[in-house]
């Protein structure tokens, strides 16, 4: 049987009805904001999950007297258990439970503080020692933090190499927007 060929143009090469550039910029303007939220919600959830297990750290450190070991058999266990995830290292699990002693309020942490990635959170721990300098960096409306200017969010479960990457710069203006730093760290690959 004798197939019958037909000249096609390549899509890229036939025209556009009228309006269709217009509706698909409108399409990719929708399909850009859809992806950013969904990261800010992924991001809210982990930030969430981190502060639950780092309040549960200090719950159980505080009812059983459980000491530092503890923390290394739970970032065993916890590898062992979510392989494909990272950032259920020793050093990241002692992160989690310094952010849940910072901000012992769940509530604060639901509404204001999830709005940062956790590495974000965690230099705000590291550079404002108190929570009433550190609360109006993250009720801002506007957070000034990487994502503003890059349009994507870096990874809530930075460990502690890459987080030293990014540095706080405090000035009267300002005390919370966030500047890369230039240094070179290597990251860690836990």
């Amino acid at each position: 049987m004798a197939t019958k060929t037909t000249s096609q143009k390549p899509a890229a090469l036939t025209t556009t009805p009228k309006g269709y550039g217009a509706w698909l910029a409108s399409l990719k303007t929708r399909i850009h904001s859809a992806q950013q939220r969904a990261a800010l919600a992924v991001n809210r959830e982990l930030v969430l999950l981190y502060w639950q297990i780092g309040r549960d750290i200090l719950t159980k450190q505080a009812e059983q007297g459980w000491g530092a070991k503890v923390i290394t058999r739970l970032a065993h266990d916890l590898r062992t258990a979510f392989p494909e995830m990272k950032g259920f290292s020793r050093a990241n699990l002692l992160y989690m439970r310094a952010f849940a002693q910072a901000w012992p309020n769940a509530e604060i942490v639901q509404q204001a503080v999830g709005q940062l990635p956790l590495g974000h959170n965690l230099v705000l721990l590291a550079r404002l020692k108190q929570s009433k300098q550190r609360l109006p960096c993250v009720q801002s409306d506007t957070p000034q933090h990487p994502a503003d200017r890059t349009g994507h969010l870096p990874a809530p479960t930075e460990t502690a190499a890459r987080m030293q990457a990014w540095a706080l710069k405090r000035t009267p203006e300002n005390q919370c927007s966030f500047q890369r730093n230039t240094s070179k760290s290597a990251p860690s690959n836990e």
